[in-house]
């Protein structure tokens, strides 16, 4: 069976103000467990937002590298238990036989508590390589797409405290956004998103409200850019993968300056030769 849920309830608070403190409501949002469940057995489970089931189970099996492509799952089952949504996906045989195998092999006592991975090998995974990419930007190009993703926001304009994840075409604006109260959750969307419409990640940027860790640069390799940009800053581990991947890592946007960390040769114009 299906799910729906509301992504946002309104509680009544105190507010704090200059002119003192008054009693109101306001809007936040839900968060609820989203497990991800392969041949009925439980793979990882993520705090969330009770929205866009299915663009989070297919981004995440691509993304995690458990699929090669959308066409290797067989059916996505989404079920509400009160307590949590299990969202179970079924593999197709080549791709099942891939997991089970997978699964064999990270089987342990110890885990490194990321997301449900059970191995520090698996973490730290090889990222795609996106360097052949021949996309480039503009420096209005980079400024205008975190402009655009802001508009099309409407759970962070309702609440205040979402991320967002979305896809900028140069010409087009931002095609594609998904926002959640996780930044992986929100680009995982947006993965299972631009994978059902059949838009190919190399065409434009991934463009992400929130900072830059490792995860973040791997799974926008999965999705096939060679450009992220963000609001916030990077890690260096982040920084590091992003130069392994050859994509060109930009950051911590605001108006009209923003800093390239990777890669700057793609930044065509508006910026000087000697930044790094």
């Amino acid at each position: 069976m299906g799910a729906r849920r509301k992504a946002t309830t309104q509680i009544s608070r105190l507010a704090r103000r200059a002119g003192g403190t008054a009693a109101g409501n306001r809007m936040v949002p839900e968060e609820t467990p989203v497990a991800f469940s392969f041949a009925g057995t439980t793979h990882a489970v993520m705090m969330a937002s009770p929205a866009d089931f299915e663009d989070f189970a297919l981004g995440f099996s691509l993304t995690e590298g458990i699929i090669a492509r959308p066409d290797e799952i067989e059916a996505i089952e989404v079920e509400d238990h009160g307590a949590g949504i299990d969202i179970q996906i079924r593999l197709k045989d080549q791709a099942n036989t891939r997991f089970e195998a997978r699964r064999r092999r990270l089987a342990g006592p110890v885990g490194c508590g990321l997301c449900g991975i059970e191995s520090i090998e698996e973490a730290m995974r090889s990222v795609d390589v996106v360097g052949s990419s021949k996309l480039t930007l503009e420096a209005d190009d980079i400024v205008r797409s975190v402009k655009l993703l802001s508009k099309v926001q409407p759970l962070h304009a309702e609440t205040g405290a979402v991320h967002a994840a979305g896809f900028y075409v140069p010409g087009k604006g931002i095609v594609m956004a998904r926002e959640d109260v996780g930044r992986h959750n929100a680009l995982d969307k947006l993965a299972g998103a631009l994978a059902k419409a059949g838009i190919d990640g190399a065409s434009g940027a991934v463009v992400v409200t929130s900072r830059v860790s490792v995860e973040m640069v791997q799974k926008t390799a999965a999705i096939g850019s060679a450009f992220i940009i963000a609001v916030s800053a990077p890690t260096a581990l982040a920084i590091r993968t992003a130069q392994e991947a050859g994509m060109t890592l930009v950051a911590l946007v605001r108006g009209d300056d923003f800093d390239i960390f990777t890669h700057p040769g793609r930044v065509v114009s508006g910026v000087t030769k000697h930044v790094a």
